[in-house]
């Protein structure tokens, strides 16, 4: 088997340079390759399932690594373009109470599966699932001559190859990281690589008794004294991390920090800490016959008040409020206002919806050509860079991907 263009992975990336590549020169023969039975399997999970496939805000500040996104995103169709004037899905934005996300109208991811599909149907893209890609074999003659493909039933040449296969992330995909590995085994260099758009692991006794309880707060990511990052939102704590998109967003700095980096988490940011004190000063006068546990459960679900207390107030908590010392809600003000957490571990491949680390920027030039092998392009989750929950991994994903898919056929000369 001879193509033009061979793409390995079938995910969004691969199927955006797909498409990319047959409507820019549809001479050009294109093969996506993909290991499961069906392309997409991804997309139809992304976003719970209804596709966050964009945002309308996107800045620099929502895209991590080395490589630039922003760039390639600014110059590449906006999500309105792609979807809507080439693929014919209607979006609307704001859906799932996300501010900003962009959405199918129908709501359904598989609308976006489907209308890709079509459109590579319509175009002529083949397609060849279930088949895993076992080894790369650039031509060492002449790098005109492309690529060799090894996998378990033979070959396929290629003079163009487009690397789309994802990270390690969501391995129940597809995204298994071994593309990832052959590339290394080529010499390519790699960012340190960790879960992202993940929860956070912490000691299972600092949120024993927490398991299940979710709370809109504030969460900062704090190195040393430092202060890394800060997001809002809802809190979910579970036996050995704490998870929510806020905590999401902060998971690619592990990579950094890792050993180093706590959560610091304001379970009431909307209130002021002289308030919050002039509130529990008001409880203990006004609840001055009911144990400590009862203390906060006027703001709090009943596991969370209970571990505050606890934590607090060194004093069984059938003791009377009305014992309660102005230390005692000091020191209940602060760990409301500021309780920390010390981050031990991301969450395994499985929890995670992205991958932090990839092939670094200084592998491929400004069109994601590899300055390695020329004529090898690669897009997506494979680079090293990572977007925060919210459809910007997606929109990174269409727009690296139309890239490739452009420059594949047209760089001929190159």
């Amino acid at each position: 088997m001879k193509y033009d263009v061979a793409i390995i992975g079938g995910g969004a990336s691969g199927l955006a340079a797909a498409i990319s590549a047959k409507m820019t020169n549809p001479s050009k023969s294109v093969l996506v390759i993909e290991k499961l039975a069906k392309v997409g399997k991804k997309i139809i999970a992304s976003g719970n399932g209804k596709c966050n496939l964009s945002n309308i805000d996107i800045s620099e500040r929502n895209y991590h690594g080395s490589v630039n996104a922003m760039k390639i995103i600014n110059e590449m169709p906006d999500y309105k373009e792609f979807f809507t004037d080439i693929l014919g899905v209607l979006c609307v934005t704001g859906s799932e109470g996300r501010a900003g996300g962009v959405y199918p109208r129908s709501n359904s991811s598989a609308t976006v599966l489907n209308a890709m599909r079509l459109k590579m149907q319509e175009l002529g893209v083949d397609e060849m699932c279930e088949c895993e890609i076992t080894d790369i074999v650039p031509n060492v003659v002449c790098w005109r001559d492309g690529f060799r493909l090894k996998h378990k039933n033979g070959e396929i040449k290629c003079q163009r190859l487009i690397i789309a296969s994802g990270g390690y992330a969501s391995q129940s995909f597809g995204t298994d990281g071994s593309i990832m590995r052959l590339l290394k085994n080529m010499g390519y260099v790699t960012a340190k690589i960790c879960p992202a758009v993940a929860p956070l692991r912490v000691n299972p006794e600092c949120v024993k008794g927490l398991k299940g309880v979710r709370v809109k707060g504030k969460v900062s990511a704090v190195s040393g004294n430092k202060i890394l990052r800060t997001e809002k939102g809802e809190l979910q704590f579970n036996e050995n991390n704490i998870s929510g998109i806020c905590v999401f967003n902060l998971a690619y700095l592990f990579q950094k920090y890792e050993g180093k980096l706590n959560l610091r988490i304001d379970l009431m940011p909307d209130i002021s800490c002289d308030n919050l004190i002039k509130y529990i000063d008001t409880l203990r006068k006004d609840r001055v016959h009911l144990p400590l546990e009862e203390l906060l459960t006027g703001a709090f679900v009943k596991n969370l008040a209970v571990y505050l207390v606890k934590k607090s107030i060194n004093r069984p908590l059938t003791d009377k409020i009305s014992t309660l010392k102005d230390k005692d809600i000091l020191r209940l003000a602060d760990n409301i206002k500021s309780i920390e957490f010390e981050v031990t571990g991301c969450s395994p491949w499985q929890n995670a919806q992205a991958t932090m680390g990839g092939i670094i920027a200084s592998q491929v030039d400004s069109n994601l050509q590899s300055k390695r092998h020329k004529g090898m392009y690669l897009c997506g989750e494979i680079l090293d860079v990572v977007g925060d929950c919210g459809g910007y991994n997606l929109q990174w994903a269409w727009s690296s991907g139309i890239l490739v898919g452009r420059k594949a056929v047209i760089d001929d000369k190159n």
